[in-house]
């Protein structure tokens, strides 16, 4: 499977499930998946590569100009997006200019569409360099990804390229102090080789559970697999499985959606 990789640096609006009227934002290759997760059920398929090129990366300078005009032309145009958001092919922390440009866009925003939201979807991992975080901490809507509340249920789904303790990042996410939205996907089944991977078994819950108790997100959005993923004998959950969930995170006083 090849997934679906996005060609341009901002590219949409879309319509998101999530986030309403969605202007995407790709600070990575148009041509490569760039990740340092390897999930099972990631729509931009397998990784092609573990290795992190960053003379691959358009630099913040040639990327603001054409992100400028874009948004130019969608005001033209009347299209005003309800989110601006880090997505494409990959995690979009990755890029060593992530900071500066947050704060680039955030003035772009305010010039262009100023009562849209700054969101990014990330998958948590580079929660230890100072500029990720304070660019994180800037947007409205960091949206940071925990799949598993163990360690080994989190190296089945999301089968990182870069050492990632549960403990560590567990942590690191409470440092928001409650100023995030949690992402997790919920799905059962086996991979590939035939290990079975299952993060809504009671026990898997509870683990979960406890560390988004510690986490206290504004937030958690639960959803199941929604396109063709790369390893090919995973289920798609329904609404009765991801309510359930979602009611024992209501009973932590925490808001949660079911997508």
């Amino acid at each position: 499977m090849s997934g679906v990789l996005y060609n341009d640096i901002i590219f949409g609006p879309i319509h998101s499930r999530r986030l309403g009227c969605s202007l995407g934002i790709n600070l990575l290759p148009k041509t490569v998946k760039l990740c340092t997760f390897n999930c099972i059920y990631c729509e931009c398929g397998w990784a092609q590569t573990k290795e992190i090129d960053y003379e691959r990366l358009h630099k913040a300078s040639e990327m603001i100009p054409v992100m400028e005009d874009y948004m130019r032309q969608l005001l033209e145009k009347g299209v005003i997006p309800d989110s601006i958001t880090y997505s494409g092919n990959g995690e979009p922390t990755l890029h060593p200019e992530f900071g500066a440009i947050t704060k680039s866009l955030m003035g772009l925003r305010d010039k262009y569409f100023p009562k849209a939201i700054i969101s990014c979807l990330s998958n948590s991992t580079q929660l230890h360099r100072p500029d990720v975080m304070e660019a994180l901490r800037l947007m409205e809507n960091p949206m940071l990804k925990l799949d598993a509340g163990t360690q080994e249920t989190l190296d089945k789904m999301n089968q990182p390229f870069v050492d990632l303790d549960i403990e560590t990042l567990t942590r690191q996410l409470m440092a928001f102090e409650g100023k995030l939205t949690i992402q997790t996907m919920f799905l059962r089944g086996n991979m590939d080789d035939g290990t079975p991977v299952d993060n809504t078994t009671e026990y898997e819950v509870d683990a979960w559970l406890e560390r988004i108790r510690r986490i206290h997100p504004h937030t958690v959005m639960l959803y199941p697999i929604d396109r063709e993923t790369p390893a090919h004998k995973l289920v798609k959950l329904g609404p009765e499985v991801l309510e359930p969930i979602a009611d024992k995170v209501r009973a932590l006083d925490i808001t949660a959606k079911v997508y």
